[in-house]
């Protein structure tokens, strides 16, 4: 008989997978993603900070919509 962490951790691996394509989809990352962005392009200004680059996302979105559902 399978201890039953041998079946639990590949369970719980497969939900975090799944969680972690959910929070792409929906664009939940997109703050992580910037900021990785920012580092990696070595810029020499700081980041804004995560209230600023969430209200520049929407008003890029109001003014100028691709690709969304609503």
């Amino acid at each position: 008989m399978a201890r039953p962490g041998a079946v639990a951790a590949p369970l719980l691996r497969g939900l975090r997978g799944l969680a972690a394509y959910f929070r792409g989809v929906m664009g939940a990352d997109a703050y992580r993603k910037y900021l990785e962005h920012h580092e990696a392009c070595g810029h020499s200004a700081a980041p804004m900070n995560e209230r600023q680059f969430w209200r520049e996302r929407m008003d890029r979105q109001d003014t100028d919509p691709q690709g969304r559902c609503c």
